[in-house]
């Protein structure tokens, strides 16, 4: 049948899993047909508070539940796929004057809100304004720090004037999974408290506007403006396709394969264990790519692990680099995802962007640099530009059909790693008075037995826990004893700097879409620095308490200049040759996501044959999907 209504499509999980009544559903779904309507995954869980749609104060109202991915535009947003940060409401990048005290902001004429106002810089000023006002809103700290004065020079050019210099300001409104987004004055300049305001219902500057949703916080069901084309995805690129958009929470993954099974569910992020599942219960299921590794090896996240550098003898810089060369990269991977991650030695993602960003320009720095310990008369050399080869190796024997091209195995399985050198790692420990016992278990400089324990989050399929089980089994085999700490609260510690070795990101994640790493190392400034006992300013890189001089003086440099200038470019390579000299954390593999597409309703999703936005269902960018999908008929 053509037409289906929700209840008869999904009335078996709504009872059986979710307990929502029949009755809500009828009404939900009198006049919504299937095969108009894209139903997406909304993989952080409920909403607590389902009637709250404003994200725009510091409390989590769970915004991938379609608030920022289809009912909000953002001024600017990073592609990570494309490379680009795209002008959304803003019609163009900013503008600064010569010292970086004022910036000015250009909007995109022709946007309304869902109810027919203009979007006009009378929303900016006044949102930044009532943002500065009330300290739970959003970037409040960031305005009152930086902004002296906003205001307006006609209704579509804004000006701020800035406290202090600030090359980077702008970066406060590029929206890379969060950005300060413009809300309407019109309706929030009538309540007394912004704060608590729940925006319902919602006036969207976004294609879709509010359906239903579920008082119990599962879906939320989205329509499509009759008037899309005032809105920067329809100027940009078109009416989108589907009618509706139903973001649903099935919870528990077995949910959620058996509702794709059932053509309940077009995209959903899985475990690479349920991935598979999918892929035998459903033809109609997909990856990212048709082949293995299937997975999206895109997300612009470097995972790995970090060291307390101010812990013994995670301080000393052998140790650390010791510990690296005791990984076999291959059989690392192997462990974490079956080898269908993309390896990468640098502090950023090994992305395509990236790629071509750093690991490229880096590759014979790499391939030249040595440390400081020789080998058979010759300084050793640590890098692998022949790792992926070996990953190609490992992935016959578990029969999987790889590509034979080099330049396709780089971009899919990453460009190269260190090398897997036990015995260099064995000569690093023993410099430095660490031994062995009868049994070969490595004995700290006092004779006492090495032991580690590795803290990470309990999931066991998030890349973190991967990562723990990995690392651990490569020092088990070293010669260390290892043991892994799954905490519920495992941020916490991190942040304190109560650990020896910690699965927190590596490094600060990359915005994605832009070659700037003033993101990436600002966390390292030492005037960040935070002693064992104290908070660090960020757990993702900084939770490793690692300074260096000439890390404060590069971000110092970078703050300087416009974020778009070649010398920038050139201060991230830099930062990165001190970060591999040192090694304060180790990068592994790139983010790996297990999405499923249902092609059964939709087909031309962006994936690997034609990846022409960013296809990760959480991000805001999903909107830009929208008008390129294709229904089938059916």
């Amino acid at each position: 049948m053509k037409r289906r209504s929700f209840l008869i499509l999904l009335v078996s999980l709504v009872v059986l899993v979710m307990g929502v009544t029949q009755t809500g559903f009828t009404q939900l779904a009198e006049d919504i047909p299937r095969e108009e309507t894209l139903i997406v995954d909304v993989p952080h869980g409920r909403a607590p508070v389902p009637t709250n749609f404003n994200i725009f104060t510091t409390s989590w109202n769970v915004p991938n539940r379609g608030i920022h991915q289809v009912m909000l535009e953002s001024l600017w947003i990073v592609d990570f796929i494309t490379g680009e940060v795209i002008n959304a409401l803003a019609v163009e990048g900013p503008t600064y004057n010569e010292d970086f005290t004022q910036m000015t902001m250009k909007l995109r004429e022709g946007c309304q809100w869902s109810d027919g106002v203009p979007i006009t810089a009378d929303d900016i000023v006044y949102g930044i304004e009532a943002t500065m006002k009330h300290p739970g809103m959003s970037y409040n700290t960031q305005f009152n720090l930086y902004v002296d004065k906003v205001y307006k020079t006609d209704d579509y050019v804004v000006v701020f004037e800035l406290k202090e210099p600030n090359a980077r300001f702008h970066t406060n409104f590029v929206d890379r999974w969060g950005a300060w987004r413009p809300f309407p004055k019109h309706i929030f300049e009538k309540v007394e408290d912004p704060v608590s305001f729940e925006f319902n219902p919602p006036v969207s500057s976004g294609p879709y506007v509010l359906k239903d949703f579920d008082q119990a916080g599962y879906w939320v069901l989205w329509e499509r403006r009759e008037d899309w084309d005032k809105t920067p995805t329809g100027i940009l690129y078109g009416m989108p396709k589907p009618g509706y958009v139903l973001f649903y929470y099935y919870g528990e993954e077995t949910n959620r394969i058996v509702a794709q099974a059932n053509h309940n569910l077009d995209i959903t992020e899985l475990s690479f264990e349920g991935f598979r599942a999918i892929l035998e219960r459903n033809p109609y299921s997909r990856g990212y790519r048709k082949e293995y590794p299937w997975i999206i090896n895109f997300d612009p996240v470097m995972t790995g692990f970090q060291f307390n550098n101010d812990l013994y003898p995670y301080n000393i810089k052998d140790v650390r680099w010791a510990l690296t060369l005791a990984i076999d990269i291959v059989d690392y991977i192997g462990i974490a995802f079956d080898g269908a991650a993309a390896m990468g030695v640098l502090h950023v993602p090994p992305t395509p962007v990236y790629q071509k960003w750093y690991y490229e320009p880096l590759e014979e720095w790499l391939k030249d640099f040595a440390l400081d310990i020789e080998i058979n008369g010759e300084p050793f050399k640590p890098y692998d530009p022949d790792a992926a080869l070996r990953r190609i190796e490992y992935a016959k024997e578990r029969g999987y059909d790889v590509p034979e091209d080099p330049e396709k195995i780089k971009e899919i399985f990453g460009p190269g790693w260190w090398k897997y050198a036990p015995d260099v790692a064995e000569q690093l420990l023993l410099r430095n008075e660490f031994t062995r016992d009868e049994n070969g278990k490595w004995l700290l400089p006092d004779g006492s037995p090495w032991k580690i324990t590795v803290i990470t989050q309990p999931n066991p399929t998030h890349p973190q826990h991967r990562n723990a089980l990995a690392v651990a089994q490569q020092w088990r085999d070293f010669g260390i004893d290892v043991t892994i700490n799954p905490l519920e609260n495992y941020n916490i510690p991190a942040g304190m700097g109560d650990f020896q070795v910690t699965t927190e990101w590596p490094a600060a994640e990359t915005w994605g879409g832009h070659p700037d790493l003033h993101r990436v190392f600002n966390v390292w400034h030492s005037k960040y620095y935070k002693p064992i006992g104290e908070q660090a300013v960020s757990n993702p890189g900084a939770a490793s308490r690692w300074t260096d001089p000439r890390m404060d003086k590069i971000i110092e440099e970078m703050e300087k200049l416009d974020w778009d200038r070649e010398e920038n470019l050139q201060l991230g390579i830099e930062g990165l040759k001190i970060l591999i000299e040192e090694m304060p954390t180790v990068p592994t593999f790139g983010g790996p996501k297990a999405q499923s597409w249902d092609e059964y309703y939709w087909t031309n999703y962006p994936l690997a044959e034609n990846p022409y936005v960013q296809p990760i269902i959480t991000w805001p960018n999903l909107k830009y999907m929208l008008p390129f999908l294709e229904p089938v008929e059916r």
